[in-house]
């Protein structure tokens, strides 16, 4: 049976906020809209809450409805069922969300119970899971780490983790802070810029090519393909297909001339990997990478930028960056979902039966924020790393440690660089983009008192290509005839950069928040540290 293609008109930008209705009267709405609609014979209208419901009476994890507001839903199914809830994946597949915070970390660390081997998914096996569905890239079985258990698994892991723990900690961060001025000066002149669009879509995978081994040229490109691939829509497949042939194209470069980079550990170590299994494992890192590191970089900048209680612990000494990422990794986990477990055998979890072969996705936004670990979210949790951002169990995150790195340092630069800067909007000016994984800003404004760029980063800046409102066409897309590189206008879009929100003046933004403290001591000694001094 093949799988029914999502809505093509793809997740619509939400505004971020919590839904503030009941919950349970939120179900109880969207269930009576449902039911109207179908004794009547017609369609639900647009902007109707029926459509976030199918077969069943089951949400929905996909589509308009459920990606304006992830964790209204989350909160709403967990009143409605609990810890684990089901619900339907895109084509209406059906899958449990695990969004207790117990049962989470159960699910992720009993593997003789749920499988990260995506070959035990009965569906799959039924031929209801197409080859071009949305969530292929991510559910196929591959040759990689995070698809398999047992000793297949420990010998991919240590070969992954064996190549990261041979990257210098301080000679990363001197990569990241490097390429952190270098993407400031091209912007710290003008007095204003849009951090998601200017920076932090672009640090991440300017460091992660340098540690790959890959030219800085690749990047602009790659960032496009890595977000659309882990949107899940029509062109995820198209998108990871570009991403693949690109490490390919790596891997037959690095056996003919290895250097000091992942890639070429991969390749050497004694684990002995096929290159198959080299370029799959290549991709995990990328990906994974620059999509967490990405979202973790702004979204400690609004924290910044925004929660005077953070900013004033900060400026007082009383918090240091590191803590304050604990915090976002709480509140804002990089991603919201991780995919997926499979049930080895028929078991129970939280009360719901759950049969061989079912999928499940680990809640990890929703398991932060369960009540029963958390019972006061607005509650600090400085320096308390039992979160769930980066999963846990064997298949934990082996490249937490670069990622906090490049995110901490990369702020440090940037608050060292402009130590005034201040959002260029009101607060509630500011929209989110969701997908069934992630959830990002889709702009953050800011202004600044502008500075000249640095001149010792001159002679090295133009190794890196400038950020671009453009987008890099994916492989199938038609280009415009009129020069300018962009798709046709008939071509789906994935990953569009977007355009960046109208920056007022300083005097006219009204936002009456305070700049950060130029002169505390504390930004010194810490950017003489990240420099190496």
């Amino acid at each position: 049976m093949t799988v029914p293609p999502p809505d093509p008109a793809g997740p619509a930008p939400g505004t971020g906020a919590r839904i503030a209705t009941d919950p349970r009267s939120a179900v109880a709405a969207s269930s009576t809209a449902a039911s109207s609609a179908a004794g009547a014979g017609t369609a639900p209208p647009p902007g109707c809450p029926a459509h976030a419901y199918g077969p069943g009476g089951l949400i929905r994890l996909y589509g308009p409805e459920a990606e304006t507001d992830p964790m209204g839903l989350y909160e709403r199914l967990r009143a409605q069922h609990g810890a684990v809830a089901p619900v339907l994946l895109h084509g209406d597949l059906p899958a449990w969300l695990v969004l207790g915070y117990r049962e989470n970390l159960d699910v992720a660390r009993t593997p003789s119970r749920f499988s990260r081997d995506s070959r035990h998914w009965r569906l799959a096996r039924e031929g209801r899971v197409a080859a071009d569905h949305p969530l292929a890239p991510v559910v196929a079985w591959q040759p990689m780490c995070t698809q398999v258990d047992g000793r297949e698994h420990e010998r991919l892991r240590g070969a992954v983790t064996d190549g990261l723990d041979r990257f210098d900690r301080r000679g990363i961060r001197r990569t990241v802070t490097r390429s952190a001025n270098l993407l400031i000066d091209r912007f710290c002149a003008d007095g204003r810029a849009d951090l998601v669009r200017q920076f932090s879509d672009h640090l991440p995978m300017l460091v992660m090519t340098q540690l790959l081994g890959m030219p800085d040229s690749y990047g602009p490109k790659l960032v496009n393909a890595a977000r659309d691939l882990l949107k899940g829509t029509e062109t995820a497949v198209a998108s990871n297909d570009y991403v693949l042939r690109t490490l390919r194209q790596l891997v037959a470069r690095k056996h003919a001339s290895p250097g000091p980079d992942f890639a070429s550990r991969l390749i050497e170590h004694p684990a002995g990997l096929t290159d198959d299994e080299v370029e799959q494992h290549l991709r995990l890192v990328l990906i994974a990478a620059y999509e967490t590191t990405a979202n973790l970089i702004i979204n400690m900048l609004r924290m910044v930028l925004t929660d005077r209680r953070f900013r004033a612990d900060l400026a007082g000494g009383h918090m240091t960056l590191p803590d304050a990422m604990e915090q976002v990794l709480w509140d804002e986990p990089p991603m919201m979902t991780a995919v997926g477990r499979w049930a080895t055998g028929d078991t129970e979890l939280a009360g719901q039966s759950i049969r061989a072969g079912d999928l499940l996705i680990l809640g990890l936004a929703a398991g932060n924020l369960d009540p029963a670990i958390r019972p006061d979210p607005s509650v600090p949790v400085h320096g308390n790393r039992s979160h769930l951002a980066f999963s846990g169990g064997p298949h934990e995150c082996p490249g937490q440690d670069i990622g906090r790195a490049i995110a901490d340092t990369g702020v440090e630069a940037l608050l060292a660089r402009l130590p005034d800067l201040r959002l260029a909007v009101e607060e509630t000016e500011l929209t989110w983009v969701s997908a069934l994984m992630t959830r990002h800003l889709t702009a953050l404004p800011v202004e600044f008192t502008p500075h000249r760029p640095e001149p010792k980063e001159a002679s090295l800046s133009a190794a890196v290509p400038a950020p671009s409102t453009r987008r890099t066409p994916l492989p199938g897309e038609a280009r415009r005839g009129d020069g300018t590189g962009e798709p046709a206008a008939a071509s789906a879009r994935p990953g569009t950069a977007a355009p960046v929100a109208g920056v007022a003046d300083p005097l006219a933004a009204g936002s009456g928040r305070p700049p950060l403290r130029a002169a505390d001591p504390w930004w010194r000694r810490a950017a003489r540290w990240f420099a190496g001094g």
